[in-house]
């Protein structure tokens, strides 16, 4: 792994509002504890990622991070300070935009992301950036979840011979082993909500549109969106409430029913009469998984849920057509962001980093290749691209989550996330267990998709999905924060160790 860059002073200035440094003038005591967690944060990031278990969750970090959450507190904004990790495919001014590639390991373009200037905004501070799958874990088929060739290997708190997922390894693992307030990963299919599940924290996939992916390493515009990795649903809301924003940059964000925020009101929502639909069919083979998915159940259940069984099959061709849209659309993507990047000798094109890691393969591809990025460069034909993104936003939303919610006259679909994680294995890529969960049509018609954890397996988290309907993010929210509520389950602690049998 290379070594952390910890950059000071690059554009934090102008982040800094004048009614901000108005309010420091006036209260400058009021900056201290915000100014404290942050040091906590970065101390703690010293001692388990750096050194310790190793966590290799964070690449960079800013150091000027506690006097930004001092600021950011004594100006009274919604977020007080609270220190965000960001996914490192995600722009910020002061650190590079990797995606954890060495093509990019000199990205520094100086720019926010749009989400990224919206935190800052709303009194958030960047704490630093995560490691990830190298370019959110689209380069191969047999990739590894958490290699990137920046950071390293990403490792599970819970058990650190254990796989992270991803494509949002980092920012999971490090709000489960408390290396910031919250961390902000992206999602193509999965890719939030699987870290969050395996590392045992709260992961949000919002509706496509809600937030902007404007200066955010692309795969897929049509499946693409950043969204909230934290310790509560709750504390979800709030970042959500801060990070979305219509942005005319990306039409997807524009006239949007976006609320005011996400944060007010989850407290209210009573379970009682609310009609949950079980995936049943999407909870796996394996029994101790559906013992801990029928707790949940039973906790909902208890405090009013009507849980109505339901057993489907989802179309497949959904799949195919779903994969089509992300080849083309990763080829086309990808060369308009490589094309905006202001250095020089920068790669600018999907062609470009194809050639890099031919170059480089001895560091890029020791442990897998880039099929899928040669696959996609090959996909040129629109025509037959307009019809699969048609046909899999179609089958997925309309003929999926919508006929289901109708046909059974239900708010919201339930399953399991994900199994626990799996060792983690170089040399022989992952091994997910297909047939556990049901976030495909959610991601692929751009619907919201939140994961709370449920409790664990022999001590390696599990968590419970739960869906609603096109741009019922708060709805869903709220679902989710009655679950905490009522939720029986013990959480298991992270052991920042191998995975040990669970003592009997």
């Amino acid at each position: 792994m290379q070594s952390r860059r910890a950059l000071a002073g690059c554009g934090t200035m102008k982040h800094r509002t004048l009614a901000l440094a108005l309010a420091l003038i006036a209260s400058p005591a009021a900056a201290q504890q915000a100014e404290e967690d942050a040091r906590i944060y970065l101390d703690r990031i010293a001692a388990l990622d750096d050194a310790g278990p190793q966590l290799n969750a964070v690449i960079s970090v800013n150091p000027d991070a506690p006097r930004e959450a001092g600021e950011a507190e004594a100006a009274g904004l919604t977020l007080a300070g609270r220190t965000v990790l960001v996914k490192d495919n995600i722009e910020t001014a002061e650190l590079p935009t990797t995606a954890g590639s060495l093509a990019l390991a000199e990205n520094f373009t100086g720019r926010d992301a749009p989400l990224i200037a919206a935190l800052r905004a709303n009194g958030g501070v960047v704490l630093g950036k995560t490691n990830l799958s190298e370019w959110a874990n689209i380069r191969d088929n047999s990739s590894t979840s958490g290699w990137s060739a920046v950071g390293g290997l990403t490792r599970n708190p819970h058990a650190t011979d254990r796989n992270s997922c991803g494509s949002s390894s980092g920012s999971g693992a490090a709000v489960a082993a408390g290396l910031a307030w919250a961390a902000i990963g992206t999602e193509t299919n999965g890719s939030i909500t699987c870290p969050a599940s395996i590392n045992g924290v709260v992961g949000f996939k919002p509706s496509v549109g809600l937030v902007s992916r404007t200066h955010v390493v692309p795969i897929s515009s049509t499946q693409d969106t950043a969204g909230p990795m934290t310790r509560s649903v709750a504390d979800a809301a709030l970042l959500l409430s801060a990070i979305a924003s219509e942005d005319e940059a990306d039409a997807a964000t524009v006239g949007v029913p976006r609320r005011a925020d996400y944060h007010t009101g989850l407290e209210n929502f009573s379970l009682e009469g609310v009609r949950i639909g079980v995936m049943r069919n999407q909870v796996g083979n394996r029994e101790d998984l559906t013992q801990v998915f029928d707790t949940a159940l039973a906790d909902l259940e208890a405090a009013g849920a009507v849980l109505v069984d339901i057993e489907f099959e989802p179309n497949n061709e959904m799949y195919g057509d779903s994969f089509a849209v992300l080849m083309f659309e990763l080829r086309e993507e990808m060369g308009k962001y490589l094309a905006s990047l202001p250095g020089e000798d920068m790669p600018r094109s999907l062609a470009d980093l194809i050639a890099f890691n031919e170059a480089n393969a001895e560091a890029e591809m020791r442990w897998f290749g880039q099929d899928l990025f040669e696959l996609a460069e090959s996909s040129t034909d629109r025509e037959a691209y307009e019809s699969a993104k048609a046909d899999a936003v179609r089958i997925a939303g309309e003929e999926t989550l919508d006929a289901l919610m109708a046909e059974h006259q239900v708010n919201f679909l339930a399953a399991p996330t994900r199994g626990p994680a799996w060792t983690t294995d170089l040399v022989n890529g992952d091994n997910f267990n297909g047939r556990i969960g049901f976030g495909s049509p959610a991601a692929i018609a751009g619907y919201p998709h939140l994961t709370v954890p449920m409790g664990d397996i022999e001590g390696l988290p599990v968590g419970i999905s739960l869906f609603g309907a096109k741009w019922a993010d708060f709805e869903v929210l709220q679902l989710g924060a009655a679950y905490e509520r009522v939720r029986s389950a013990t959480l298991p602690e992270p052991r920042f160790g191998p995975w040990e049998p669970a003592a009997r």
